[in-house]
């Protein structure tokens, strides 16, 4: 087997195989520094070949944390048993680094040091805040490294990291980043990174072993160490050059769009410039949109009214997810627009773009479809979960403005599940009886006496597509919604009507409105016909006490509205002249209330029901929730989001007593 050569070249790392099966790998100073990146480490780790062991050497102050990662994966995943040596210290990104090591061995005077990942950035308030969040991310994504390797909590983790934890070789051994320690070294290698002086709690005999002493000057990296490079091809493909540059030119395009798509769209003349530039890298293209951010910045010391006015979005750090939410919200009518939200009147797709590239993905690769369903199913996007919110609030709308009658008079109630439930009625306790002096006082059961209620659930499903998403189409997300909304509470509605008309038996075995029952009448609707049905509800009875229950609506059929209110309503009697003195003996006795559905039951029929609340027709919902939920998931059978609208409800009725049916006629 071919091993590559090597050469001499400035780099804070170095590989060379010691044999057909084992390689020595040194990390010594700055990852990243020289301008050497993850990049070249890892080529230069697949160029070694198919070897089985690795004595991974470390003498670093961390760097670079993006590259330390890859550095850590590429290590983690290569198959090869790996002795990790710290040579000297061990800190911050190269501590992480130095986990994949099985053992870790450390020389008595060596250290270890982890800390919180920092870094610096410019712009505004809210640049300052993302940047924030983007650490708190990277140190979720390092902390799992410390808790495979030495076994302890993430809380334990997270404090040692927030106090910057010096160990040394004889700690990281107690506390597990360490498997083995050895003699103390006689002498360690310089480390030419400045980084060192960022340390605040390193201790003063580490910082003399490997730094340059105060009255030396500081030398430039001398090229002393040797890695191994790949030789090129004696026979050069004009083809293959030519594609190669053709595919770093895009990948350079495509990572200037993304980096650029986190400002949403406001420095696209910037954006042009640098996309037609070849030679202007990703980093050049980040220093120029910093530059121009700069130009806005006002010190923080002089805030301008229109900075103090800024808006800030909801307290959770999402500073761009809650951005896209209000403006959608807005959009769609259910929120006051925000002047400053940058988000307004950005289409759906570009929403969609801006929800991934805020979370550090790349899109410009994808096509549009490709691209929104990424958005719509990623775990970590916010929009599927922004269109969730918008489609939640239009089928709240929907249910909220449908103009159902049946919440005017019908008692509400709440199930904690499916299985069927026994209510007692307004008579279910006649009296109390009288407990004498020094007795006891008895139990009283309702046992299965009562009627029976029980929930079912009903639902239907409609679909949020890509292809509405790309043609920027919010009614799937308002007007379906929301026509949905309302056809879950006219459900509701169909049953509560369903059940006062079609007059069901009760648990005595005869129908809710009967002969035996005393709650049935005669006759149009008028004065004497009115009041007499007043009579039957007031004087039913439960046993020998009397329930003196009142009518508080007048149910009737659109066809009869008319009539009910004027006889209701009229401060005289009918026929008689208004100033006769004939008053009207039932005058506002009740509400009118005219449901359509009873014209279609019966246009002659009426009825009269007691308050809201009493024991007439109740309406359970599954734990009180009296309203519909919302649920999406992945499309399976649609190119889109799959949203399930849904309620759980029961409706029965309660009570003969408290409802009078006149048939009209």
């Amino acid at each position: 087997m071919n091993r590559p050569k090597a050469s001499v070249k400035n780099s804070w790392f170095r590989m060379q195989a010691s044999n057909e099966s084992e390689a020595d790998i040194y990390i010594y100073d700055e990852i990243g520094y020289w301008g050497v990146t993850a990049k070249q480490f890892v080529a230069n780790l697949k160029a070694l070949g198919d070897i089985t062991h690795i004595n991974l050497h470390i003498n670093s102050p961390g760097g670079d944390v993006f590259d330390g990662i890859a550095i850590f994966n590429a290590l983690k995943h290569h198959g090869a048993s790996i002795t990790a040596y710290i040579d000297g210290l061990a800190a911050s990104m190269a501590s992480v680094i130095a986990m994949v090591g099985n053992p870790v061995i450390m020389p008595e005077n060596t250290m270890m040091m982890i800390h919180k990942p920092w870094g610096f950035t410019g712009g505004d308030a809210n640049d300052m805040r993302d940047y924030a969040d983007l650490l708190d991310k990277l140190e979720g994504v390092l902390i799992p490294a410390y808790m495979a390797k030495t076994g302890k909590s993430q809380e334990e983790i997270a404090a040692m990291l927030e106090d910057e934890t010096w160990l040394s070789g004889a700690e990281c051994l107690a506390l597990g980043f360490a498997d083995e320690v050895t003699p103390s070294l006689q002498a360690m290698a310089c480390i030419q990174s400045k980084r060192i002086e960022e340390f605040e709690k390193m201790p003063r005999t580490i910082r003399n072993m490997i730094t340059p002493p105060r009255n030396t000057t500081q030398r430039d990296p001398q090229p002393t160490i040797t890695q191994p490079v790949i030789t090129a091809p004696e026979n050069v493909n004009a083809t293959d050059i030519r594609q190669q540059v053709i595919a770093e030119q895009k990948a350079r395009v495509n990572n200037i769009q993304d980096l650029f798509a986190m400002f949403g769209g406001k420095h696209q003349e910037l954006q042009a410039q640098c996309v037609a530039d070849v030679e202007c890298s990703v980093e050049q293209a980040k220093d120029k949109l910093l530059a121009e951010l700069g130009k806005s910045a006002t010190p923080s010391n002089k805030s301008t009214q229109a900075q103090t006015q800024a808006h800030v979005y909801a307290g959770n750090g999402n500073f761009v997810g809650d951005g896209i939410r209000q403006a959608l919200m807005a959009r769609a009518g259910y929120e006051d627009m925000q002047r400053d939200n940058v988000y307004n009147g950005t289409t759906l797709r570009e929403l969609a773009r801006m929800s991934l590239t805020e979370r550090g993905f790349g899109v410009a690769s994808y096509n549009p479809m490709q691209m929104v369903g990424f958005a719509l199913t990623h775990s970590t996007s916010d929009f599927g979960n922004i269109l969730l919110d918008v489609a939640n609030k239009a089928l709240l709308q929907g249910w909220d403005e449908s103009a159902e009658t049946f919440e005017q008079w019908t008692k509400k109630g709440q199930l904690s599940d499916f299985k069927t439930a026994h209510r007692v009625g307004m008579g279910g306790f006649p009296s109390l009886r009288q407990v004498r002096e020094g007795a006891e006082y008895k139990y009283i059961t309702t046992g299965d006496k009562g009627e029976t209620i029980a929930l079912a659930t009903y639902g239907e499903i409609f679909s949020v597509t890509r292809q509405a998403i790309i043609n920027d189409d919010l009614n799937q997300l308002t007007d379906v919604p929301m026509k949905m909304g309302r056809a879950a509470k006219a459900t509701i509605g169909d049953l509560v009507y369903a059940t006062l008309t079609a007059n069901g038996k009760l648990s005595d075995g005869k129908t809710l409105f009967h002969a035996d029952h005393k709650n049935m009448a005669t006759g149009a609707i008028d004065i004497s016909n009115l009041d007499k049905g007043r009579q039957l509800m007031r004087t039913q009875k439960e046993g020998e006490r009397a329930l003196n229950i009142r009518p508080a609506y007048i149910l009737v059929p659109v066809a009869l509205e008319t009539t009910a209110n004027q006889t209701i309503k009229s401060a005289s009697v009918k026929g008689a002249d208004v100033n006769a003195g004939v008053i009207n003996p039932i005058q506002n006795f009740a509400e009118v209330i005219a449901e359509a559905r009873l014209d279609d039951a019966d246009p002659a029929a009426w009825y009269l029901a007691a308050a809201q609340g009493s024991d007439t027709i109740e309406v359970a919902y599954l734990n009180g929730v009296d309203a519909p939920y919302i649920d999406q998931q992945e499309g399976f059978t649609t190119d889109g989001i799959a949203t399930k609208v849904r309620i759980d409800a029961g409706v029965a009725p309660l009570d003969y007593r408290g409802l009078v049916k006149s048939s009209g006629k």
